[in-house]
C-alpha cells in the first residue's frame, strides 16, 4: 500500500510506479477514456463504446487504451470478436491515497 505524501515520503520504487499511472492519465484523451469507462453502466465498457463521442480513429483509441493497461490503470477481456475494458480499483485507490490532504494537519503561526 502506497502511503499519502501528506503521511510519510513515498519510496524510491512507490515513486516509479505512481509516475506510470500518472504520465498515463497527463493525457487527455487517455482521462476522458478511463473516465468514459469508469462511468459506464456495470463498470465496464466495450472497445465499440468507448469509441463513440471521441473524434480518432479506432487504431489510436486502441494505442491509448493500450498505455491506460500497461500502467494498471485499466483491465481487459476478449468476449468474442469485442474487447471489454474495466478500471482497475486498486489503481485508482492508490492514486486517491497519494493525493488525499484530508490527513494534512495544519498549524496556525
Amino acid at each position: 500500500m502506497i502511503a499519502p505524501l501528506a503521511r510519510e515520503p513515498l519510496s524510491a520504487e512507490a515513486a516509479a510506479e505512481l509516475a506510470v499511472k500518472l504520465k498515463a492519465l497527463s493525457d487527455p484523451v487517455r482521462l476522458r477514456l478511463l473516465s468514459v469507462v469508469a462511468s459506464h453502466a456495470g463498470g465496464e465498457a466495450c472497445v465499440c463504446d468507448l469509441s463513440a463521442g471521441i473524434d480518432l480513429t479506432q487504431p489510436t483509441i486502441s494505442h491509448h487504451l493500450k498505455i491506460l493497461r500497461t500502467a494498471g490503470l485499466l483491465d481487459s477481456q476478449r468476449r468474442g470478436s469485442w474487447v471489454y475494458y474495466r478500471v482497475v480499483a486498486d489503481a485508482l485507490q492508490q492514486l486517491s491515497l497519494l493525493l488525499d490532504t484530508n490527513t494534512v494537519l495544519t498549524s496556525s503561526s
